[in-house]
């Protein structure tokens, strides 16, 4: 795709679970946004014995200098004719590194569950409310607006790491995320948005306290509660805010030209949701990627510690983020795309590699799941499927919860349970949109993205589970960068402001709930709610650490499409 054409360009990174994205944008003089180009490149993840997700930050890194070089050559840019960076990042890891801006181990993942112990000594016991002790939870409640809960939040990382690896720990300079690392490598300043800072629960977010750019401060009173060197956290800029020069060094490896203003840029969590176009109060988005999650737009913080959900500040000052996040969502089909898909990845490479014949069936392996979806009538034949393949965040927190099928029967073939699959997250969805609902206002119509969205026969089957009017975008893979690239635009002075991005990302397809199938939908979304009750204990008999036999570690590959975490760049 050529760059021809006059408007301003501006470079979008969207790192994701397992790749990361580079969208070259140009926002036109009379309005609007274009995709110039883009690149997806793909990294691992290592899973490790007792819960472990570890990446090597520099390959985030490696990523993007290869992803920069691909747009620029096959849009045939200048580097001298990019304005301006910024990065959408995967949330909730750890990232920590010695006075050079080092890591001094590997970064640990969201997906990373071993501070079990630490969670459990950290937050638990004495007089409890939903099972948190309530000397913590209450003031956690007031300054942060949320609490950390679970054992995949950052403050329990951050604990694990002194009690096992007190070499590394002693080295420690500053505790970052995944955008504040590459932002600090681009620019040599250590600096976090307040929506990474929401998300450790140790920065006062109390409107009283909040200056006229929207930034609180980091608590001491939530450092000293939870054990956190103060000294260890960055300071916080805004999102549209430049952070800094690109520095020579890092710009020579990208291949941008030295000085080109890097901008604060912001979490998957906020990022997509102003990619998406969901930024005012009300407005709601399903976001499904390797990861997933379920927000609304809100103007007020909130939090629901019995379903686990919080607010985090999202990109526009004032207006916050209200999320249910689903820990497993477009990985479910990426399973499906390994375990039960092969032999029709195999038809549809041979249909690919026909790509010469005009009669050639298939041109993307989307056509070919919505294809296998749809020869199989809604309620997926009495399949259930739980998307847990990872433990689950919410609208409950388990680590030891695990995917299954339930109800097959001679009649369930393999087409059944992969619809039960895309039916499964959509009814995990729909649980977690009623939870939100229980606290605030959530309006339809549901804006669906991700890579899950491009999709056809999901975006219908997220529809009709819902019962909600769906819209998807243009290239809904890419809406964290965009978010990135809007937050550019204002800063640069192309848009009036972030509330633009309604006007600017509009609809590609709408999907209308079918009444025919909302009661069979009901009937299932109540039996799914009870599997899980009914299940934990086997759950925790079969997962528990302490019961876990498992040794060694993996490498997965599997690709993404970028965002923390994006629908398999493969399954494309």
């Amino acid at each position: 795709m050529s760059a021809e054409g006059t408007g301003t360009l501006v470079i979008a990174y969207d790192i994701g679970t397992t790749g990361a994205k580079t969208c070259l944008y140009r926002f036109p003089a009379a309005g609007g946004v274009e995709l110039v180009a883009s690149a997806t490149v793909e990294y691992g993840i290592r899973f490790l014995p007792g819960g472990g997700a570890e990446q090597d930050p520099d390959d985030w890194w490696r990523a993007i200098c290869s992803g920069t070089g691909s747009v620029l050559s096959s849009a045939s840019v200048m580097t001298g004719e990019v304005r301006a960076a910024a990065f959408c990042c995967q949330m909730q890891g750890l990232v920590l590194v010695d006075s050079a801006g080092k890591p001094v181990r590997p970064a640990m993942s969201y997906m990373d569950q071993r501070a079990s112990d630490q969670k459990r000594r950290g937050i638990e016991g004495g007089i409890t409310v939903a099972g948190l002790n309530l000397r913590k939870l209450v003031p956690s409640l007031i300054i942060a607006g949320g609490v950390s809960a679970s054992a995949k939040d950052p403050v329990w990382k951050y604990q694990w790491v002194r009690e096992h690896e007190p070499q590394a720990f002693s080295r420690v300079q500053r505790w970052l995320d995944a955008k504040e690392y590459l932002v600090a490598k681009a620019t040599g300043r250590f600096a976090m948005t307040p929506d990474s800072a929401n998300a450790t629960f140790l920065y006062d977010t109390r409107p009283g306290r909040l200056d006229a750019r929207g930034l609180g401060s980091w608590s001491p009173a939530m450092c000293r509660l939870f054990g956190v060197d103060p000294a260890h956290l960055p300071e916080v800029v805004p999102p549209a805010e430049v952070v800094g020069p690109l520095l020579p060094a890092a710009a020579a490896e990208l291949g941008l030209p030295p000085g080109t203003p890097i901008y604060g840029g912001g979490g998957d969590l906020s990022l997509v949701g102003l990619g998406s176009g969901a930024v005012e109060p009300g407005d709601v988005h399903v976001y499904m990627g390797t990861s997933g999650w379920v927000s609304t737009v809100t103007d007020r913080r909130l939090v629901d510690t019995e379903a686990m959900i919080a607010s985090v500040m999202g990109a526009r000052a004032g207006l916050y983020n209200y999320i249910s996040e689903q820990e497993t969502s477009g990985k479910c089909m990426e399973w499906v795309r390994d375990h039960l898909v092969l032999d029709e990845v195999g038809a549809y490479l041979g249909a690919r590699d026909a790509a010469q014949d005009p009669d050639a069936r298939y041109e993307s392996l989307f056509e070919l799941l919505d294809e296998a979806i749809e020869t199989v009538p809604p309620g997926a034949d009495g399949v259930l499927f739980a998307p847990w393949l990872h433990g689950n965040r919410s609208p409950f927190e388990d680590p030891n919860a695990r995917g299954a099928f339930f109800n097959l029967g001679l009649n369930s073939g393999k087409r059944s349970m992969i619809r039960a699959v895309a039916e499964g997250i959509a009814l995990h969805n729909r649980w977690q949109l009623e939870s939100i609902r229980n606290k605030t206002e959530a309006l339809g119509p549901v804006r669906f993205v991700g890579g899950g969205a491009r999709s056809r026969s999901i975006a219908r089957i997220m529809s009709d589970v819902l019962g909600e009017v769906v819209e998807t975008v243009s290239s809904p893979q890419n809406t964290g960068a965009l978010g990135a690239a809007i937050l550019c635009a204002y800063g640069l002075g192309l848009v009036g402001s972030l509330a633009d991005a309604k006007k600017l990302v509009r609809p590609a397809a709408i999907y209308e709930p079918r009444r025919e199938f909302a009661n069979l939908y009901a009937d299932r979304f109540q039996v799914f709610k009870r599997f899980h009750v009914r299940n934990k204990p086997l759950f925790a008999a079969l997962n528990a650490p302490a019961r876990s036999t498992s040794a060694g570690s993996a490498d997965a590959t599997g690709s993404a499409d970028a965002t923390g975490s994006e629908f398999p760049a493969s399954a494309v």
